[in-house]
């Protein structure tokens, strides 16, 4: 029997349970086919807090050096951090994490030189195939004799010397800020990052542990903010921010402890970044963000341009057109100064920048940049996708004053409202996301898809 990857080998990345679906030697196997299918003669390679972390990142350097290609290891880090030495380095790089997913998960996210995201179509496709015939077959032994060298190298300091050489904090405010880190990579880069700013840092699970114990490094879930929500308040802090697993997402509350939505993130970074270049640029937004995105880029002289959900529609659109940021409503950030890549820190430090150089509150702050009710992400089990979107569609193509686009999914506009549904990638699952100009609306719009989608 041949061997299939598939349920390892995911659209952008690698992921599973490790041991059950990979251990270190299916990974020093992917280490050799990276940089066979890139061609690279060095790379980066980082890995996150999770106990399998050390281990899986060794061996993918194992099997990379064994072909001839020098490794810099950079140890522990964020995703973004290992996109910064990708950048700085000008090599390919690998960072091990499983971002968000529980414990007993693992995987790697690859790219290629400049923090270029190699997914399906850009050359994971390659590496899988290349892998699994290995499998079946036994890997080739390495032709160059002379195995590469692996170093270690500490970028902690000039990741964080970057970031902050893009945003301008000099003049701010002191502000009191929590941080839940969630025991991921975020309590190992914010202490750097955040050094010598005029803060009071409150931290929260700033301990590296990758078994979570305090709760899942997934701040998209609202159960966890729950308990950065409460310390905001307890503390009578500006604001609070949270980080996922692998610190390349960042969430926001206010002074109140109320989740500030990312699309007002988006907005609120897009005006910085637009006047920062003069006032003109192009801004990518994916189609579940607030129309009060595109608004905002319009107000402040920007081209707003509209993608699918996903990083690598994103970053190839930001390559594509040269744009300076991009956002997307699950608080991934995008800066053409940071190689195109996503980082949350920047984000973050960009909300700083924002709320420090003025007198208000954030709440105050940001409600210019949330100006619609808007129903969050909601997934629905059906047994056939392509049945009920179709079904959805039926229900409101030919109306008049209703326009549909199939861009990403199904998205009906109208005058005072909007909704997208699409389907999930690797669950039988249908992701509802409405908008409305007040919430009444919005709540009807919502039931009356979900009806449809549930029948």
């Amino acid at each position: 029997m041949s061997a299939d990857l598939s349920q390892l080998v995911k659209a952008y990345d690698v992921r599973g349970v490790v041991p059950d679906q990979w251990d270190e030697p299916l990974a020093e196997l992917f280490g050799a086919a990276f940089v066979q299918v890139t061609g690279a003669d060095a790379i980066v390679v980082g890995h996150d807090m999770r106990p399998s972390s050390p281990g899986l990142s060794r061996a993918f350097a194992r099997g990379a050096a064994a072909r001839g290609v020098d490794v810099t290891e950079i140890g522990l880090c964020s995703t973004d951090q290992l996109y910064y030495a990708s950048g700085a380095f000008d090599l390919p790089g690998a960072m091990f994490t499983a971002s968000h997913n529980p414990a007993q998960y693992n995987g790697i996210k690859m790219c290629r030189a400049g923090a270029a995201p190699v997914g399906q179509d850009t050359g994971l496709t390659e590496i899988r195939e290349l892998v699994e015939s290995w499998l079946d077959e036994g890997a080739p032994k390495p032709t160059p004799v002379t195995p590469g060298t692996i170093t270690r190298r500490d970028t902690l300091d000039g990741y964080a010397a970057h970031l902050r050489s893009l945003v301008d904090l000099t003049s701010i405010r002191p502000l009191k800020v929590v941080v839940d880190a969630g025991n991921g990579m975020g309590g190992h880069t914010v202490p750097t990052v955040f050094a010598g700013l005029p803060l009071t840092l409150v931290p929260m699970y700033f301990e590296l542990d990758g078994t979570f114990p305090n709760h899942e490094a997934n701040p998209l879930d609202p159960a966890n903010l729950v308990d950065l929500q409460k310390r905001a308040r307890e503390e009578n802090a500006d604001l609070g921010i949270a980080f996922d697993g692998d610190a390349d997402r960042c969430f926001v509350v206010d002074e109140n402890g109320d989740p500030v939505s990312p699309s007002a993130i988006t907005a609120l970074v897009a005006s910085r970044e637009l006047a920062r270049n003069g006032g003109s640029g192009t801004v990518i937004h994916n189609l579940i963000t607030s129309w009060s995105v595109p608004e905002v880029v319009r107000e402040q002289g920007g081209t707003p341009v509209r993608t699918r959900v996903g990083h690598s529609f994103i970053k190839a659109e930001m390559a594509r057109t040269g744009a300076i940021f991009g956002g997307e409503h699950s608080a991934h950030y995008y800066f053409k100064d940071f190689w195109n890549a996503d980082t949350g820190m920047l984000a973050a430090l960009h909300v700083l920048a924002a709320l420090g150089g003025q007198d208000g509150t954030l709440s105050a702050l940001v409600a210019q940049y949330d100006r619609y009710a808007g129903s969050g992400e909601i997934n629905s089990t059906v047994n056939d996708q392509t049945a009920r979107l179709a079904a959805i569609k039926q229900a409101y193509e030919g109306q008049a004053g209703i326009e549909l686009d199939e861009l990403d999914g199904l998205t009906v506009t109208s005058t005072d409202w909007w909704f997208n549904v699409r389907p999930s990638n690797t669950e039988p699952l249908l992701r509802l996301n409405a908008e409305a100009r007040d919430e009444k609306t919005m709540t009807k719009v919502r039931d009356e898809v979900l009806t449809i989608i549930r029948a």
